[in-house]
């Protein structure tokens, strides 16, 4: 018998083997062009704006603060939003949970130590649009001599003219860091076997942000 001699059968027609269906790609998400409008330099306006944070205390309950000296400097471009950056340097000594004892305890030695790094800061690398109205900066946070990235999402509130005639823009702002990976290692045990702080902190921007007005110009 030859090995190769191959049996006579009908011929039929292969069928091609079936591909499975193409995953659906998400739409582009379209930037609102009336935005363009609010290009140009911003400046948060404390008296109308909070930067806070909020971190378990002993498991059971939430402590609410925030830092009230700071300087920022924005840039929003309502074209482009890859090409907007964000500065905000704040100052450690500031911090205020409506505690003094425990404010007294947050800026020494076991957290933020501000006598040795009085200030924090946070620098803005990229930026870029995740659905309508809502941004996430990607950026460099400095505690302490260490700085790491994290991923601020931000979500845009809206844009008015003021009675004085400035303009103001409003953004909402979260994220959650843990607190370990900047060398706040405070880490006092309850009997129960929790920590008396959480190691994870999260972090609120609720920005008011004023135009800033150009050298010789008006609101």
């Amino acid at each position: 018998m030859n090995l190769f001699s191959r049996p006579h059968t009908s011929r039929r027609t292969p069928t091609p083997p079936s591909r499975p269906a193409a995953a659906p790609t998400s739409a582009p998400v379209l930037l609102d062009p009336a935005l363009a409008a609010l290009t140009g330099e911003w400046i948060i306006d404390p008296a109308h704006s909070r930067i806070g944070f909020s971190v378990r205390h002993a498991m059971v309950t939430t402590v609410r603060g925030a830092f009230t000296e700071y300087k920022s400097r924005l840039y929003f471009d309502g074209r482009d939003p890859s090409r907007s950056q964000a500065e905000i340097i704040l100052s450690t000594a500031s911090v205020d949970t409506g505690v003094e004892q425990r404010d007294a305890h947050l800026v020494g030695r076991d957290f933020l130590d501000a006598a040795t790094h009085p200030r924090m800061r946070f620098q803005s690398t990229a930026v870029r649009l995740k659905a309508p109205d809502v941004y996430v900066m990607t950026g460099d946070l400095t505690i302490k001599n260490t700085t790491r990235p994290v991923d601020l999402e931000l979500t845009y509130i809206g844009n008015v003219t003021d009675p004085f005639g400035y303009q103001r823009v409003g953004f909402d702002g979260t994220t959650t860091i843990n607190r370990m990976d900047w060398g706040l290692v405070y880490n006092s045990r309850l009997a129960e076997g929790g920590a008396m702080v959480s190691e994870t902190v999260r972090l609120q921007f609720d920005i008011a942000a004023i135009r800033m007005v150009p050298e010789g110009g008006t609101p």
